[in-house]
């Protein structure tokens, strides 16, 4: 069975820092970007041959807001100790600094780090089992 391509969405004030945050924190490389789609504006992320995109947008004109809750999480799994690692060092380069998770669950084995908007991103340094 083929599975499809996920792609996240979601608008945001703060373009330019956001997509900072996800490139050069994450380490997730811009996959496309347009500009004045019938006023709106935007950036794909992704990462080579994942199975996911990250779309952010900005309506010309219009105020998103930040996100609603502290829990609002993207959870990503490095069940490899040294990829994680390396993933919270280049957070930590890129001058991102962690947060104390609203689920204390998440700050067993994962740091979680706020994005511009106030999102929140879990590098959970484990797999993901069912």
């Amino acid at each position: 069975m083929t599975f499809p391509i996920l792609r996240v969405a979601r608008p945001t004030d703060a373009m330019a820092a956001v997509e900072r945050f996800y490139t050069q924190g994450l380490g997730l490389g811009v996959l496309a970007r347009f500009e004045d789609h019938e006023g709106f504006d935007g950036v794909i992320l992704g990462g080579a041959g994942a199975p996911y995109h990250l779309e952010f947008t900005h309506h010309r004109g219009h105020t998103v807001g930040r996100a609603p809750t502290e829990d609002n999480l993207l959870v990503f799994y490095y069940p490899e100790r040294a990829v994680w690692q390396a993933a919270v060092d280049r957070m930590l380069s890129a001058g991102y600094v962690p947060v104390a998770s609203y689920n204390p669950y998440w700050d067993t084995d994962g740091r979680t780090f706020e994005d511009p908007d106030g999102y929140r991103v879990v590098l959970q340094g484990a797999a993901w089992e069912r």
